[in-house]
């Protein structure tokens, strides 16, 4: 994540959400979408002007015009140095809270970083059952925003999708971690052939077109999460009975 900071020359408007500053960049490069510290608290950089003109950055050197939401604005002093935060300085909470903004998919931490932060805390052992859990969400919320933000179908992201969801139900539970069977329904809804179709394919994948191969394979992707929550559905239920048929199936495909 590009380091900078910026100098506080005045603030111009302030209010409950944010404000506009002028500021000049001391350090790095300035990006719209940064965060930056001030003291515990957080401030985003939504947009950036200069010479009455949207820029996407600055750097060292020179002055901008700067949109940044947070009420902390309203206290910035002259002379005073923000400096922007790396994903790992982000606290959980403003992290939840931000969120909550659907903020643009520019802004810092971009989904992917997101991701991979909220992944490994969600699965770190040394942390509390319930700020897992929290980071699970946040990490979530970060699948669906690299799905926004690389234009991938409701297939190819479902693994990642899957993955997360798989891994709170397993390991907390579902009274905790998630609803098995709505995994399951949304799961399968995503699979557009029966599993007998699925399984004529997979006898003769290798004749077929290179598009349906990967269509394959990404169901193929789906069933262990599929079978992750099986022992959760009961035996009458019918989304076991057709997760055992997708389990059957599995091995014919590439």
């Amino acid at each position: 994540m590009p380091f900078a900071e910026l100098q506080v020359y005045s603030v111009e408007e302030a209010d409950v959400t944010g404000g506009v500053c002028v500021v000049r960049c001391v350090g790095g490069v300035a990006r719209a979408g940064q965060v930056y510290a001030v003291g515990e608290l957080r401030l985003w950089l939504r947009r950036i002007e200069r010479y009455g003109r949207p820029v996407g950055s600055f750097d060292a050197g020179h002055t901008a015009k700067v949109h940044l939401t947070g009420a902390v604005v309203a206290l910035l002093s002259r002379g005073q140095v923000l400096t922007s935060v790396p994903p790992d300085g982000h606290a959980l909470a403003d992290l939840e809270a931000w969120l909550a903004t659907d903020p643009p998919l520019s802004d810092e931490p971009a989904p992917r970083t997101l991701r991979v932060m909220a992944g490994s805390r969600m699965q770190d052992e040394g942390l509390p059952d319930g700020t897992r859990l929290r980071w699970g969400r946040v990490a979530l919320a970060a699948t669906y925003r690299c799905a926004r933000a690389e234009g991938t179908s409701d297939l190819v992201r479902a693994p990642e999708v899957a993955y997360v969801r798989g891994y709170l139900i397993r390991t907390f539970g579902p009274e905790r971690g998630g609803d098995p069977a709505a995994l399951c329904r949304e799961l399968l809804a995503l699979i557009d052939l029966t599993p007998r179709e699925a399984a004529a394919r997979g006898r003769i994948w290798r004749d077929l077109p290179h598009a349906e191969i990967v269509h394959l394979r990404r169901i193929k992707f789906l069933i262990p999460w599929l079978e992750l929550v099986r022992p959760h559905l009961g035996d009458g239920d019918p989304l076991a009975g057709a997760v055992d048929e997708w389990a059957a199936v599995r091995p014919e495909l590439p």
